[in-house]
């Protein structure tokens, strides 16, 4: 599923046990980050066991289901056998068998394995798996040195260091506790957020929050958790832009067969500003800044359920102006059909969220961790502006909008998120009217 997806929620078994399978034919439909999928089947044969219910959050790695392989047997038990939790199981135990499933060692985490750790450092699913089962504690598994970007910790650096614990020669692991004046930036524990008590009317009507509205707000929250926002604000005479595609918007939609809208438009002044600032297209891991070197733009989709996902565009700034409009189009269509695949929305380096769609002027977006900024448009409208000439001043009829720009302050200073918008709406106002299309 993605080194960045950790976990997915169970949605529906399309299998049921004692059901033959085939391979690459579908057996469960999961969710993840807002996106569902289905799994195949990684071979023939009969499904004897379901190890998860519909509605559990399984992580990824952890088995979910029994497959009979290689075997004549047609029949298999009507239900699910009662299988043990594996925080009550200890390591290396096997689950009991009926005689003809195989066998399944289940293991119990041993020290709990975060993403990351006090260095900063990623720690991805396998790398988390491997540590659990061999008993490998957070502290041990921080000195062992890493050969990924970064200095990320491989599956490969990992398997190279077992041989070497077992021998006793690394297996133990000294720690110093550092004095606060040795570590001043050390980072302080956070208190934990209460959430206030909220009394409920007689009248009142209590609405569960469904599965991607619940990801959404602990999405949001985490985020102004971690990022100190601030928000600059331009406003942009986007008057030749406007005429252009009005201009060129039928031609469009005759020869393309797609709709030309302002999106692809805002996104291509974006990707040129981004090129211009390459440390806004960066991320924060710890105390390092990541500088992308792919520019990938997530455009927030506005779902009929009244929910947001953020498809993103893949190196957005290989893709012409005809490109970006189909790729919009596309992601944005898919999206509503719930059909986006899991990776089209992983990866995003940067956000646009067009808020004048739904007429508003302006907004203050929240930034899409871990990416460091993202830039709402607000509603074009026609408003008095004073229009400079070398004859002198006058009053004219324009059409103006504004740029409103979120980024992350411990990185992305006010110099720095200040430049960004307003050259992007330098390129907006800067927009050739007689450009060909």
């Amino acid at each position: 599923m993605g080194e960045s997806v950790a976990e997915a929620t169970i949605v529906k078994w399309i299998k049921n046990v004692g059901d033959k399978v085939e391979a690459d034919e579908p057996i469960i439909e999961i969710a993840t980050d807002k996106v569902d999928s289905e799994v195949p089947a990684p071979e023939d044969g009969i499904l004897i066991k379901q190890l998860c219910a519909e509605g559990d959050v399984i992580a990824v790695g952890q088995p979910i289901a029994v497959i009979s392989v290689g075997t004549s047997e047609t029949s298999a038990p009507s239900a699910p056998a009662e299988t043990p939790k594996a925080e009550s199981v200890k390591p290396g135990a096997v689950a009991p068998t009926n005689g003809h499933e195989p066998q399944l060692a289940v293991y119990a985490a041993t020290d709990k394995i975060n993403k990351a750790g006090p260095s900063g450092r990623f720690y991805s699913p396998l790398v988390r798996n491997i540590a659990q089962e061999e008993g490998i504690a957070m502290a041990e598994l921080e000195q062992i040195a890493g050969t990924g970007a970064e200095g990320r910790l491989t599956k490969k650096d990992l398997l190279s260091y077992l041989p070497e614990r077992g021998k006793g020669e690394t297996s133990t692991v000294s720690i110093k506790t550092p004095t606060p004046a040795a570590t001043p930036s050390a980072p302080q524990t956070a208190p934990a957020i209460k959430t206030p008590q909220v009394s409920i009317g007689g009248q009142d009507e209590l609405i569960e929050m469904d599965r991607m509205r619940k990801l959404i707000a602990d999405h949001m929250v985490m985020s102004v958790h971690v990022s100190p926002h601030v928000t600059s604000y331009v406003e942009a005479d986007v008057t030749n832009l406007v005429a252009w595609r009005e201009k060129w918007k039928k031609k469009f939609q005759e020869r393309e067969g797609e709709a030309l809208t302002f999106t692809p438009i805002f996104m291509e002044a974006i990707l040129r500003a981004l090129k211009d600032f390459p440390m806004v297209n960066v991320s924060t891991n710890g105390t390092h800044i990541i500088k992308r070197k792919d520019i990938n733009l997530g455009m927030a989709t506005a779902l009929p359920s009244g929910n947001l996902i953020v498809p993103v565009i893949h190196q957005a700034d290989q893709y012409n102006l005809t490109g970006l409009a189909k790729r919009v189009n596309d992601l944005a269509k898919r999206a509503r059909e719930n059909k986006l695949k899991p990776e089209e929305i992983q990866g995003g380096t940067y956000t646009l969220t067009n808020v004048g769609t739904f007429g508003n002027v302006m907004g203050t977006p929240i930034i899409n961790q871990p990416q460091a900024a993202i830039m709402a448009v607000g509603a074009i409208r026609k408003k008095p502006a004073v229009i400079e000439t070398p004859q002198g001043d006058f009053i004219g009829i324009r059409q103006m909008m504004f740029l409103s720009h979120s980024y992350d302050h411990r990185i992305i200073d006010g110099a720095l998120g200040g430049s960004f918008v307003r050259k992007v709406a330098d390129y907006l106002e800067a927009f050739d009217p007689n450009r060909e299309l």
